[in-house]
């Protein structure tokens, strides 16, 4: 199945998807006075590939905010909640997702196959979300998924710094499991390091509160394409 979401991140010059959020793990508001047609418009204007909208109540959203930001732009939307049941992903398609994550963590095997192969039979993509190898096995079709890896831990919300090494170790083995699209997900705020992982092979990044608080989403950009520029000219293997 031919995958919008997939594409764009592929085929793009900034592979990164913005997210929007209303809250970190802790509660603490990440929008301020900003509407999601505000925080959306930007992202388009940064030029991101695709764009994630945070609908869970975990972190203060809900399915209005992805139908908000569907009616603003066009670019792939992925609808991020806790899916279990397959009602969901009809609603996240009518809502406007391309895509729907998928935590592994909180799914069954057979509860993930069912899901993954439901995700496709409507249309969608799975964003299959992972944090160790033994997640990353239970993946099925993952020539159609993106395989997010997630440097947070959902068993504390998400509350603590996270850690960019738990993607670096597991880059590898889900290009070996044969997704398109492995992405780096949270815990991504600097640049560099944002840069650092795309040289690495990562195919596409998530990036929420990274962005949210960065005081310019520009001038964050900026400073990623800077630092990748820098490393791709400093290794003949990395050229675009």
């Amino acid at each position: 199945m031919a995958s919008r979401f997939i594409d764009a991140l592929l085929g793009a010059r900034l592979p990164v998807i913005m997210e929007v959020k209303r809250q970190d793990g802790d509660g603490n508001p990440l929008m301020g006075e900003r509407t999601v047609e505000e925080i959306v418009g930007e992202y388009v204007a940064a030029g991101a590939s695709c764009i994630s909208v945070v609908t869970g109540r975990w972190f203060g959203g809900n399915d209005e905010m992805l139908r908000e930001a569907a009616a603003v732009t066009d670019r792939p939307l992925l609808k991020k909640d806790f899916i279990t049941r397959e009602r969901q992903l009809e609603e996240a398609r009518e809502l406007g997702a391309s895509a729907v994550l998928l935590t592994a963590k909180i799914l069954p095997q057979a509860t993930l196959a069912k899901l993954i192969e439901a995700t496709l039979a409507h249309e969608l993509t799975p964003f299959v979300e992972v944090v160790d190898e033994d997640e990353l096995a239970r993946v099925v079709h993952p020539e159609e998924c993106v395989i997010a890896i997630n440097n947070k831990d959902i068993n504390t919300h998400e509350r603590e710094p996270g850690d960019i090494d738990v993607s670096r170790a597991l880059l590898e083995p889900a290009i070996r499991a044969g997704t398109p699209c492995p992405v780096s997900a949270s815990a991504i705020t600097d640049p560099q390091v944002a840069a650092e992982l795309i040289a690495a092979g990562f195919k596409g990044l998530l990036i929420g509160t990274g962005l949210l608080r960065s005081g310019g989403v520009q001038g964050w950009v900026d400073a990623f394409e800077a630092h990748l520029g820098k490393l791709r000219s400093s290794s003949p293997v990395l050229q675009p």
